[in-house]
């Protein structure tokens, strides 16, 4: 059923950053959207009302027992100076089956990207101009029953907070060091290793700080039941251009399904190049290094688009991918997906949604 919006308009306007000092998530505009559930009403109110606090009980269970969801999208100013959006229903879709997964409630996905589009409306003016900015978009779900009991929660808050961020490569783009880790695992099949939910991202960082007191700047996670299958890197998907194919870990359940990772295999598989998801080894990466093998190693995900790799390190074993620059198919990749994204080239997908 078509539900209303209300709005509530901010009567104090933040003073808005200057965009050379953006940074990323730690400025937020002057309103957000929420809605609520319970078993009654279902999923209700929606509302843009100003950005604030929110008001819990210590026995809210989300504290408790992690029924927390959320997802990562961007506005951008197009060419004409127009607000869009790429591929927001996915992320959308994604949230739900996310949902599914914890035990939250779904809700209707077309009325979730009418009021994402509301809020963007009245926020159009805190979408950055500077090249390479852009507007992050961080919808979220919280359980907030007051009980301390582990069981799924009656009632819910769906709230959508929007913060301006800075060229991710505001000095350029630089190939990342990586560290292969065996001690420490990201995710398990039949766990939710493919949904993003809190916990997933807290269980990272123990490993993600070992990795940069190391000198490196990602963790790149290895299967969970071999320790010797290649997962994810940090928080985004991962590619491997061996042979001039493309190789990327399948979708089997401790996986995210990346937008960016489907994006990327759609644009390559249509600039010919071979796609193969697969299981793919870390042994099998060294390998074909060391044969001369290996082009090109990226990370793909919504905060950087294309994230080169130009270092890995595996049991004290360190390798240059690529003589630690930038391949060729990572920069036609990123090119191609920002020049759709900021409407300098085509968007044969419809991959973007006007606001």
């Amino acid at each position: 059923m078509e539900m209303s919006i209300r709005i509530v308009k901010s009567q104090e306007k933040k003073t808005k950053p200057r965009e050379d000092s953006l940074g990323f998530g730690k400025i937020f505009t002057d309103h957000m959207f929420v809605m609520d559930y319970n078993p009654d009403k279902g999923w209700h109110d929606p509302r843009v009302v100003p950005y604030g606090k929110i008001e819990c009980d210590p026995s809210t269970m989300v504290f408790h027992y992690g029924q927390a969801i959320f997802e990562g999208m961007k506005a951008y100013l197009n060419d004409k100076g127009e607000p869009v959006l790429f591929r927001p229903m996915e992320n959308i879709k994604r949230l739900n089956m996310s949902a599914r997964r914890v035990c939250i409630p779904e809700f209707d996905e077309d009325q979730l990207l009418k009021g994402l589009k509301v809020l963007l409306d009245i926020e159009r003016d805190w979408i950055p101009k500077a090249e390479g900015t852009s507007l992050y978009i961080r919808p979220f779900i919280i359980a907030t029953d007051s009980c301390l009991g582990v069981n799924p929660s009656k009632t819910y808050k769906l709230m959508i907070i929007l913060s301006p961020v800075g060229a991710y490569y505001a000095e350029g783009i630089k190939p990342i060091k990586i560290y292969v880790t065996e001690e420490y695992v990201r995710a398990s099949k039949g766990g939710v290793g493919h949904i993003k939910t809190a916990g997933n991202y807290a269980a990272s960082l123990y490993a993600a700080k070992e990795a940069s007191d190391k000198g490196y700047t990602q963790v790149l996670w290895l299967d969970s039941k071999h320790h010797k299958y290649v997962e994810e890197v940090g928080t985004m998907n991962i590619f491997f251009k061996i042979d001039g194919k493309l190789i990327t870990p399948p979708l089997e359940g401790s996986i995210l399904p990346g937008i960016t990772r489907a994006s990327v295999i759609e644009l390559a598989s249509d600039m010919g190049i071979s796609i193969e998801e697969r299981p793919i080894s870390i042994q099998e990466v060294y390998d074909a290094h060391s044969e001369g093998r290996l082009e090109e190693v990226f990370g793909t995900g919504t905060a950087a688009v294309i994230s080169p790799v130009g270092t890995l390190c595996w049991r004290d074993n360190v390798i240059e991918v690529n003589n630690g620059q930038m391949g060729d198919l990572s920069r036609k990749i990123y090119d191609t997906i920002t020049g759709i994204q900021y409407g300098k080239l085509e968007d044969k997908w419809g991959w973007i949604q006007r606001i």
